[in-house]
């Protein structure tokens, strides 16, 4: 792992129970998708797609199962925004990437009522501010990207009662955490996503 001489940063390059950067099989794509790449954000960039990309979103395919952890979501293959942002944030730490949870309150609907919190990820690169990335994973309607220093994400809080969530966190939500680990079923934590005013 890189050295950083940033004060605050080793919080946000920290193995967690959620973030398990040192499981085998998460340092292991870690390594391959850092392979011949010659920066940093290159390294970043290869990581955001494959979460996006190869990760598919449960809603968006119908898949049942509700991976928390980085390691989980890697052996499904498939998890909710937050679980997508548990795995980019593990892969891009293995890397020596300072990586942090942000979150945006949407419309779960797109028409008010009821509200939830939408999962995504902030990246500290060489030389550049934290720079938000969303790996939700793209469809007709939605075209995320890694483009810095502009901002590509899946979703703009326009609607009332939508907001961007101030602050950068270096652990999941705890609310986020807890409604991953309360369902074992897609569907059920589609109607019982988590939220905060």
């Amino acid at each position: 792992m890189k050295e950083r001489d940033e004060e605050g940063m080793d919080a946000y390059l920290a193995a967690t129970d959620v973030v398990d950067w040192h499981h085998p099989d998460v340092r292991a794509l870690a390594r391959e998708l850092a392979a011949e790449q010659d920066s940093d954000e290159a390294v970043a960039h290869r990581c955001f797609l494959w979460v996006r990309d190869e990760i598919r979103h449960s809603m968006d395919y119908r898949l049942s199962p509700v991976p928390c952890t980085a390691s989980e979501v890697l052996r499904e293959r498939s998890g909710f925004c937050y679980a997508k942002s548990h795995l980019l944030a593990a892969l891009l730490r293995a890397n020596g990437i300072p990586t942090a949870f942000c979150y945006q309150r949407l419309s779960r609907d797109d028409n008010g009522e009821p509200y939830c919190l939408h999962g995504l990820n902030a990246v500290r690169l060489p030389g550049q501010a934290w720079y938000r990335i969303d790996a939700r994973g793209n469809r007709v309607d939605i075209d995320a990207r890694f483009e810095p220093p502009i901002e590509h994400l899946a979703y703009a809080a326009t609607l009332p009662g939508e907001k961007d969530i101030p602050g950068r966190f270096a652990e999941p939500l705890p609310e986020v955490v807890s409604a991953l680990n309360a369902y074992e079923d897609a569907g059920a934590l589609h109607l019982n996503l988590p939220d905060r005013e």
